[in-house]
């Protein structure tokens, strides 16, 4: 969807009179007898900067140059109509780290979608890497000089935009239509979105995001930060961190000690915080593990040297596995009353997740 806020200026580049941000929404979706046009992966223009600058020069994946990001195929079928029964379905928003597209969790996603859940992913305009409009329009992120302050610009930016989202999910609930263009929107999918069972959950710069989103609008009920830090550059700690929040939060770091900087910053949401709040561990994990990287690297003839410096030492399919189950139970219980057994201790069944006392 493309979405215009004409209710405020660009904060990133306020000659512009409005806000254009662009979502993707993923759903349980109809049988239709094979699907004959399946999502892309990215769209044409996000998919060529992705390629030639986000992947190696920002996040430093060290992909081959001409990767078909854009060819790729996902598990999506495009514009499905949304499934008959079983709805309406609790809705999840997905915040992607800083120099992430929104599509960078697309394992996760589509689980969650056909898990039962209506999952919309957004991605902050000019802070986000590129972001592709339907017109094929390619806006990338501006320049910054000093981190500190474009971190805590960034994060006030992306709760307006969450915001502004939940603003228009109420209109498309409503029967309306808010797709800027107004475009055709999937058959049924205003009947699909229950938006009173809302969660939120983000990676990195995302997983904060979660987290400053939820102290913002008591809309979002559940979150969930995937190693997203809760500090500031000099070590102080964010206001979230330091008054905590009255709904469920679930905190998932790493034993990586590149990771070790989350710590005092989870230490203290957790001692601060009323409500409840657990602190899990993927052992073996690194940062890129909770994104696509852990699935997509090691299909691109990276060596192993390679793959253990960006995704660490956890065997791809068991990082995936163990996430996807965590986050369905996690949602499954605050969202829809399901056993929360998986989120009370150690399980066998997932050796890799550990929990941090």
């Amino acid at each position: 969807m493309h979405l215009v806020d004409r209710g405020r200026a660009d904060s990133w580049r306020p000659e512009l009179p409005v806000r254009e941000l662009a979502a993707t929404v993923y759903y349980p979706a109809a049988p239709t007898g094979g699907c004959r046009d399946r999502a892309p992966y990215m769209l044409p223009g996000a998919a060529a900067h992705f390629d030639a600058v986000t992947a190696n020069s920002y996040l430093g994946l060290g992909t081959p140059a001409g990767t078909d990001w854009a060819g790729t195929a996902t598990h999506a079928c495009q514009d499905a109509p949304a499934a008959a029964t079983g709805g309406p379905h609790p809705v999840l928003v997905y915040s992607p780290g800083l120099g992430e597209p929104r599509s960078w969790a697309t394992t996760l996603v589509e689980q969650l979608a056909a898990h039962g859940y209506v999952v919309v992913t957004l991605d902050s305009t000019y802070e986000a890497p590129e972001v592709e409009f339907p017109d094929g329009r390619v806006a990338t992120n501006v320049p910054y000089a000093d981190p500190a302050a474009f971190i805590t610009k960034s994060l006030a930016v992306r709760t307006a935009d969450t915001r502004f989202l939940l603003d228009e999910l109420t209109r498309l609930a409503a029967g309306r239509n808010p797709d800027a263009d107004g475009r055709p929107l999937p058959a049924r999918l205003s009947g699909a979105l229950d938006l009173d069972r809302i969660g939120m959950f983000g990676h990195s710069l995302g997983g904060t995001a979660a987290a400053d989103t939820m102290a913002a609008d008591p809309r979002v009920r559940a979150g969930v930060d995937l190693d997203g830090n809760l500090t500031n550059f000099d070590g102080s700690l964010m206001p979230v961190a330091e008054h905590g929040l009255d709904r469920p939060f679930l905190l998932v770091g790493t034993d990586n000690p590149d990771g070790a900087d989350t710590a005092p910053g989870f230490a203290a949401f957790r001692a601060n915080t009323p409500g409840w709040t657990r602190q899990l561990q993927l052992r073996g994990a690194a940062h890129a593990s909770f994104t696509d990287a852990e699935v997509l690297l090691p299909q691109l003839g990276l060596d192993r040297a390679e793959l253990t410096s960006r995704l660490g030492t956890l065997p791809p399919a068991a990082a995936l596995r163990t996430e996807r189950a965590y986050l369905a139970a996690y949602f499954d219980h605050w969202l829809r009353g399901g056993d929360s057994c998986l989120l009370d201790g150690p399980s066998p069944a997932y050796p890799a997740m550990g929990f941090v006392g």
